[in-house]
């Protein structure tokens, strides 16, 4: 549970200002409570006019969301998890845009869980649909966390085919967690639930539906899973974006063919054409990715390491990153960081690199 003073700073600063500008003044005061002592000069430096006039005029209904959350965080399986929480899932802090605050409802446990993300088309085809039930059922059976966005077509089908087989999922939605969307999947909702799944979002609790937000929260489900798996999708479509996400985090990118005549087939072949690999059956993609069971590499690696240091090696992936994106990514203040990175770099697990750059050293 957020700590009250906590909660309420990171709430007025998320309803107030946009995600760069709170990691920002983040990582320059050191924590979301700091931020509100930082002198005007800082304030000035890390912010433009409009956003030190929104910081400073607190949005109305602030009191009544921060009495809200402060009640819905005392009900069973409610939690919400801030960026640089010990237990903040180590994939997601990988990617680009982390979110700043983390909704749950139900086994938190599951967002470290092994996991796939499947999703496709709102109207999918007959076959689509059992495309994504039978995916989701053998790989669920695997032992992977099936992650989906609970909209209706693909994403449904992929969360009712876990549940099908008494497997676990992960629903990540555009809205607060104080209702569905769309509402004709509320039994779905309550049902994986009931089944011991968790509903996740970064919106707080009353956020409106916004279009905008659908495509946004697909980062959520490309970020918490090792694979995406596109079932059926139009050249134009949420899906893509989520693919996309998925290939930028490095992780695997599958689609599933279909015929040369349908609309909803010509997604997931411009998916291949760009690389992502072609699956027919749930074998293919469980050939790429690694046994549930098994640890990734990159895990053992830092396995005897403290849970700060192993954060901070996730957050940085295996690609060369700047002190400054470090900090926009995690949220530690520079003095902190700098003196975790000198620690990683002592004990052999980064590399320091030409123009202030870092990289996390491949073992084995």
């Amino acid at each position: 549970m957020l700590p009250s003073a906590e909660l309420a700073a990171w709430l007025r600063l998320t309803e107030s200002l946009d995600p760069a500008a709170v990691r920002r003044l983040v990582a320059m005061a050191g924590s979301p409570e700091a931020v509100f002592g930082l002198p005007a000069a800082a304030l000035d430096q890390a912010l433009t006019p409009k956003q030190r006039e929104a910081l400073g005029r607190p949005p109305e209904h602030l009191d009544a969301l921060i009495a809200r959350a402060e009640a819905w965080q005392t009900q069973p399986g409610n939690e919400l998890l801030a960026l640089g929480d010990p237990d903040y899932p180590p994939r997601l802090l990988a990617t680009a845009d982390p979110p700043l605050l983390l909704w749950l409802q139900g086994r938190r446990e599951l967002l470290a869980a092994p996991s796939i993300a499947i999703v496709g088309s709102r109207n999918p085809t007959p076959q689509g649909g059992d495309n994504a039930r039978a995916f989701s059922r053998a790989l669920a059976q695997a032992g992977y966390t099936i992650v989906s966005g609970l909209a209706l077509g693909v994403d449904a089908a992929a969360h009712e085919g876990a549940l099908d087989v008494g497997g676990a999922t992960i629903a990540v939605i555009g809205t607060g967690l104080d209702q569905v969307y769309p509402p004709l999947n509320e039994p779905l909702a309550a049902r994986l639930l009931a089944a011991g799944g968790l509903i996740a979002s970064e919106y707080a609790l009353g956020k409106p539906i916004q279009p905008a937000n659908f495509p946004r929260r697909n980062r959520i489900i490309a970020g918490l899973a090792q694979g995406c798996l596109v079932v059926e999708a139009a050249v134009r479509s949420g899906s893509l974006i989520t693919a996309r996400h998925a290939a930028e985090a490095g992780r695997a990118v599958f689609a599933i063919p279909g015929s040369i005549h349908s609309p909803q087939a010509r997604g997931c072949h411009a998916l291949i054409r760009q690389g992502a690999r072609l699956v027919e059956s749930a074998a293919d993609v469980l050939e790429e990715l690694p046994p549930p069971g098994a640890a990734p590499e990159r895990a053992e690696q830092a396995a005897e390491l403290p849970h700060e240091q192993q954060a901070l090696l996730e957050a940085m992936g295996f690609d060369p990153i700047s002190l400054d994106a470090l900090m926009a990514r995690c949220g530690w203040p520079a003095v902190e960081l700098s003196a975790a990175l000198l620690e990683l770099e002592l004990d052999g697990q980064i590399a320091r690199l030409a123009r202030q750059l870092y990289q996390r050293r491949q073992r084995g």
